[in-house]
C-alpha cells in the first residue's frame, strides 16, 4: 500500500502520524496540498505505485484519474459529500481500520477520538464526546495551524464578526479572509463568543461562500454546481461553493433567511 494524502488540516496530520505509528513512513506521499485536492495532483507517482504492484490508498482526494487507471485499482478512503455523516466513519478512522486489519499495532488514543470528532462536528462534535473546553481550544488551535491559518487572518476574522449583521434567523458574516474556519472558532462559547448551539451562520468570502447549520438547509443546496458539503449530517454540518456559483450573495442569503424562516415556522 502506499498513501497519498489530500487537503491539510488537523486530521491530515494525524492520518500521517498514524501511518507513521504503523512503520509505514516510507509509504506516505504528501504534498501539503490545499482542501479541495484532487488525485490527478499525484498521477506520476500513482502510476509509478501500481506499476509497482502497490494499492495506491487516496485519503480525501477527489478522484479524477484518466480512464486507463482501473479505479478498482485503487482505495478511496474520504467522509465528505455522500460519504459524511453522523454514523459514518472519518478518514481517520477509515485508516486506522484499515491498518488494523493488516495487523499494524496502532492504537485508538484520546487525541485521536477529539480530532475524529471535531472533523465530523466541529466542536458540538467534540461536546459529544465530553471534551472540556480546554480540549476544545487545543484543537481547533491545532487545526488552523495546519490549514495554515495565521494571526493575521485570525484578527481579519474577529473584525469580520463584529461587523457582521443577521438577516432573520441567518447570521450574515463578510470577509476578506480566504477560509471560514477562524471566524466559525471565534463565534464559540470556548472562545468567548455567543452560544450558537442552534445558529445557522452564511460567510461570504472573495472567491467562495459557506453554511454552516441545519442540515435541512444543506440538503437544499446539494444542487450547486461545484459545492462541497459534510459534518454531522442529516442534522447538522457544512456547505460551500466557488463564489462564481452564487450569482447574487445578496438574494442568496436573503433565499437561506427564508428556508430558516420557513423551518422555524414549520416548527411551531
Amino acid at each position: 500500500m502506499r498513501f497519498f494524502l489530500g487537503g491539510r488540516d488537523l486530521e491530515m496530520i494525524e492520518v500521517a502520524a498514524l501511518l507513521r505509528e504503523a512503520g509505514f513512513e516510507d509509504r506516505i506521499a504528501d504534498k501539503r496540498l490545499a482542501w479541495g485536492a484532487a488525485a490527478s495532483s499525484y498521477l506520476p507517482e500513482i502510476r509509478a505505485a501500481i506499476a509497482a504492484g502497490e494499492t495506491p490508498i487516496l485519503v480525501e482526494l477527489a478522484y479524477d484519474l484518466p480512464d486507463d487507471i482501473e479505479r478498482s485499482a485503487v482505495i478511496e478512503i474520504d467522509h465528505h459529500g455522500p460519504r459524511a455523516g453522523v454514523g459514518q466513519p472519518s478518514s481517520l478512522r477509515q485508516v486506522f481500520d484499515l491498518l488494523r486489519g493488516r495487523g499494524a499495532p496502532v492504537e485508538w488514543t484520546r487525541r485521536r477520538t477529539l480530532v475524529e470528532a471535531n472533523d465530523i462536528g466541529h466542536a458540538r462534535g467534540m461536546r459529544s464526546v465530553c471534551a472540556s473546553a480546554s480540549e476544545i481550544r487545543k484543537i481547533r488551535d491545532d487545526d488552523r495551524a495546519a490549514q495554515g491559518i495565521t494571526s493575521d487572518i485570525e484578527a481579519m476574522s474577529r473584525r469580520a464578526i463584529a461587523a457582521s449583521r443577521r438577516e432573520g434567523g441567518l447570521l450574515v458574516v463578510d470577509t476578506e479572509a480566504r477560509t471560514a474556519s477562524a471566524i466559525m472558532d471565534f463565534l464559540l462559547p470556548e472562545y468567548g463568543g455567543p452560544d450558537r448551539e442552534e445558529a445557522d451562520t452564511l460567510v461570504i468570502m472573495p472567491q467562495s461562500v459557506a453554511f454552516f447549520g441545519r442540515g435541512s438547509i444543506i440538503d437544499a443546496l446539494k444542487a450547486t454546481p461545484g459545492c462541497w458539503y459534510g459534518g454531522a449530517l442529516p442534522e447538522t454540518g457544512f456547505w460551500g461553493a466557488p463564489r462564481h456559483a452564487i450569482d447574487d450573495v445578496g438574494a442568496f442569503s436573503r433565499r437561506l433567511a427564508d428556508m430558516i424562516e420557513r423551518t422555524h415556522a414549520g416548527r411551531r
